[in-house]
């Protein structure tokens, strides 16, 4: 079956999958970021605690598309305008989805929204001890740009439209 990228509906059937899938991102990048020496383990960080809770209202402004295969939810992005670009807030393939083509297909399709409300580029940053994430982006044509972040060890890629 083919895999199909659609915008989500937050207002209803859609959040409980989104909020599950926010969930299992956060978990997985909290767990690196302790195993990197950069948190301690604990409760989630209440700004991520809120997205899981209320994606609808933590995503206002943004678009949230998912990924299905056969009718699963399997992957997720979060497109957010940021100055001439659209950049990807989140994006997360779920263990099961992986190399599927879920992360292209998503990637992609935000490329192609970004295009289509006039954006020049798609951003997005990622921690660099993902080297998988990593070379998906250069695999997709994304190169690293000047920091925008604040953080360390946040990659900063871009990808010119």
């Amino acid at each position: 079956m083919p895999l199909l990228v659609r915008p989500a509906v937050l207002d209803g059937a859609d959040l409980g999958l989104v909020a599950a899938m926010l969930t299992d991102y956060h978990a997985q990048t909290e767990g690196e970021k302790v195993e990197q020496g950069l948190a301690e383990r604990g409760p989630l960080p209440e700004r991520y605690a809120a997205e899981v809770r209320d994606p609808a209202a933590s995503f206002a402004g943004a678009e949230v598309i998912v990924a299905e295969r056969d009718g699963s939810a399997i992957g997720m992005a979060v497109l957010h305008r940021s100055g001439s670009d659209l950049e990807i807030k989140r994006l997360w393939v779920a263990p099961a989805g992986r190399r599927s083509g879920a992360g292209s297909t998503l990637l992609t399709d935000a490329a192609d929204r970004a295009r289509a409300v006039g954006a020049t580029g798609l951003r997005l940053s990622v921690w660099d001890w993902r080297a998988d994430a990593l070379a998906l982006y250069a695999r997709q044509g994304f190169v690293e740009a000047p920091s925008w972040e604040s953080r360390d060890r946040l990659v900063c890629l871009r990808l010119v439209l």
